[in-house]
């Protein structure tokens, strides 16, 4: 699929991996729309994209309220008549102790990761397959190919789940299904994590280089394959490792 030319929309682009990707996919020449909660944030990505050439429109937007979806996938595809590309990037971490999140945070947890992203998917995938084209990333995380937090696991397992299932179910449709799972990358989500790491433009070309060149899953940067490979051929071992 061509990404010139082609309608984006990109949940939690305000900041992050959801902000870079946004203006990577402009500067190949889609045009783009940005979905989050900060309207802002929202306003300075789409200036920063217009101001470099390329087309953005921003809808304010709170992924976690699913009763809102319906209302944000009528105005993306109203935007510019249509949506090509959907970027189901929006998550939140609530960090705590096991059995000490409030219920209020699990919910809004499982609704951003994981929830609102099906129920988003659903409503956006039906014009893809009259159409037969389209493309839809999921991006999970490397925590959802090794269990390390009870709650963001889960919704990242399920989230990947969800998206390569639906990968095979599309099989020959015309719309394509892809993975991408970062490990730590810098960005708000990890401004607690002491070191260097990589920075968002990574996951941004991966998410677009999947647009173009359909992949069932994508693990970014590409060390953290070798911890994924260990914990599927001996999980004792990194249960080990976890503990220390």
């Amino acid at each position: 699929m061509k990404i010139a030319g082609a309608v984006a929309l990109v949940t939690g682009a305000s900041s992050g991996i959801g902000a870079a990707t946004a203006r990577e996919l402009a500067r190949r020449g889609a045009r783009v729309i940005l979905a989050a909660r900060r309207a802002d944030l929202l306003s300075e990505q789409v200036a920063a994209i217009t101001a470099a050439g390329g087309q953005a429109s921003a809808i304010e937007a709170d992924i976690s309220d699913l009763e809102s979806l319906p209302r944000l996938a009528s105005q993306a595809e109203a935007v510019y008549g249509q949506v090509d590309i959907l970027i189901n990037n929006a998550g939140i971490h609530v960090r705590g102790k096991p059995g000490q999140i409030a219920p209020t945070d699990i919910a809004r947890m499982v609704n951003t990761n994981l929830t609102g992203a099906i129920l988003l998917t659903r409503l956006l995938l039906p014009p893809m397959l009259q159409r037969r084209r389209g493309a839809i990333i999921c991006v999970a995380s490397v925590a959802g190919n090794i269990a390390n937090d009870s709650l963001y696991s889960g919704t990242k397992f399920g989230l990947r789940g969800y998206a390569l299932a639906l990968r095979r179910q599309l099989h020959s449709s015309g719309v394509s299904v892809s993975v991408v799972s970062p490990g730590y990358i810098d960005t708000p989500l990890t401004s607690y994590r002491r070191g260097r790491m990589p920075g968002p433009q990574l996951i941004a070309n991966a998410i677009a280089g999947l647009v173009e060149r359909p992949r069932r899953e994508v693990v970014a940067p590409w060390w953290y394959r070798f911890p994924i490979a260990l914990e599927r051929a001996a999980p004792w071992l990194v249960d080990f490792g976890l503990r220390r």
